[in-house]
């Protein structure tokens, strides 16, 4: 994929819907890998599905859990994925054998899982009513991230871009910067003056030093990383406050443009996604879904103007408009309504043009013109930008076997044996595997016992305003009762 010739000069963000992608089950959560190739999808059957996203096609089904899951979060490389379930649970799944390589269990239910951007041994958990946990996947062991309210524990906690610090926000509008090595806060400060100014989430854009934070007063205030760490004043100002002056809409979930340009948040009472231009806070797009649909989930493709949301199940894809522009490619292409019977000139597809005498220089300079095809460049929209090199051990696709529907005659008996005991051999290899992924129960003090997971919540409350959050779910609660 050359992503130089998928640059537009024009707007780089999405204006048209452009189809879905069906996992048959329900679809709960997205994330993309961190090039945008694979695309994975938490189901509410506990099953995860990976796409390959270049061709929409599923790569793998890894039945994860049993219960819905409601997290993920790819390693830097992409050759693991965190998923968390509302049955407590944290699994660390290796994608191409799909196997399990880490379990950890919770006394309470998880909300969100984070792979630390550059260190693949380390994930962030943050559990229901209870301080985000660092937890190592090397020891086993766990670290807890300082609060700043001990009775205040609605805690919604992210790293930074780098991995370097970790940002936690309460229901009380403070957001704590605490350093990942020691886990000593850095600093804070207080997004409003008002007291009731719940963070509802926290990210950051992938280029450039910009994190956004969404809020219950409905509004995103996006800030500057270097103005917010180095900054003298104690409560910094925003660099925009984006919201939606009209209908004065709650926002369910927000994410950056893959350069950083851009911020789409999702509505949390209909399926529609607002973008605004970062620079000026001005709304560029509304994208509107089905009517009668609530949104679960948004995330933007990391290297183009795509974004996937997910609404009653289903994953929605929006994408620019592709317009057919042949004259971009040759400037003398002439668009003709209808046939048009064209006169040949006599020397036009002569190899050497014997009525002309002299050469122009352009035509000697292009002959001298050697190609370099051999020679790899570093995509810049893949590296980061303290790296040189794209990652070399970086896995971009899934190998896929090819399904033989009709092999040859003598070729049946020998083939038709040999993967019937292989996937034998493979079975009984893959069960003692299964059966050493320990489960590494983390203790934590003080956790709610008695905590329901809001996406079971949600389904199982008869209010009006909650269950219009999860639209025709009931069912698949009884489905992970049963």
């Amino acid at each position: 994929m050359n992503l130089e010739l998928l640059e537009s000069f024009g707007q780089n963000y999405p204006e048209e819907f452009d189809g879905s992608l069906d996992c048959i089950s329900m679809a709960v959560t997205c994330t993309f890998n961190r090039y945008g190739t694979l695309f994975a999808v938490g189901c509410n059957d506990g099953r995860i599905v990976i796409w390959d996203f270049l061709t929409r096609g599923i790569a793998k089904i890894i039945t994860a859990h049993v219960h819905p899951v409601c997290s993920l979060s790819w390693s830097r490389n992409g050759s693991r994925l965190a998923s968390t379930s509302t049955d407590n649970s944290v699994s660390v799944w290796d994608i191409i054998s799909g196997e399990c390589e880490h379990r950890f269990r919770f006394p309470s239910p998880v909300l969100r899982v984070q792979f630390n951007p550059r260190d693949s041994g380390e994930m962030l958990v943050v559990p229901m009513r209870h301080a985000a946990v660092v937890v190592s996947l090397n020891t086993g062991g766990h670290r807890l991230v300082p609060v700043d309210d001990e009775t205040d524990l609605h805690i919604f906690a992210s790293y930074d871009r780098r991995g370097r610090h970790i940002f936690t926000g309460n229901s009380k509008g403070k957001i704590l910067i605490v350093d990942t090595e020691n886990l000593g806060v850095v600093k804070q400060f207080r997004l409003t003056q008002t007291v009731s100014n719940a963070v509802k989430g926290i990210e950051f854009s992938r280029r450039g030093e910009s994190f956004l934070v969404n809020t219950a007063d409905r509004v995103i205030r996006v800030y500057s990383v270097k103005e917010v760490m180095e900054g003298v004043e104690t409560d910094p100002e925003p660099l925009q406050k984006l919201q939606d002056l009209v209908n004065k809409t709650m926002w369910k979930k927000c994410c950056f443009s893959g350069d950083g340009e851009y911020v789409c948040a999702g509505s949390a009472r209909q399926h529609a996604l607002y973008i605004w231009e970062k620079s000026v806070g001005n709304l560029v797009k509304i994208l509107h879904g089905t009517k009668g649909e609530t949104l679960l989930d948004v995330v933007w493709h990391p290297v183009r103007p795509i974004v996937a949301s997910i609404s009653s199940g289903v994953i929605s894809l929006w994408a620019q408009q592709q317009v057919e522009n042949w004259s971009a490619f040759a400037p003398d292409f002439k668009e003709l309504d209808e046939n048009v019977d064209y006169e040949e000139r006599e020397s036009e597809f002569d190899k050497e043009d014997e009525d002309r005498s002299v050469k122009s220089d352009n035509e000697e300079l292009d002959l001298e013109v050697d190609v370099d095809v051999s020679t790899k460049a570093p995509i810049p929209a893949f590296c980061s930008s303290d790296e040189e090199d794209e990652d070399s051990t970086a896995l971009l696709y899934l190998p896929i076997a090819p399904e033989v529907e009709e092999p040859e005659d003598g070729f049946i008996p020998d083939q038709e044996e040999s993967p019937g005991k292989r996937v034998a051999e493979q079975k009984e290899n893959a069960s003692p595997k299964k059966k050493r992924t320990k489960t590494v129960d983390i203790q934590l003090e003080n956790a709610p016992q008695d905590e329901v997971h809001p996406l079971l919540h949600k389904t199982a409350s008869k209010d009006r305003g909650t269950s219009k959050k999860l639209q025709g779910r009931p069912s698949n609660k009884e489905k992970g009762k049963s």
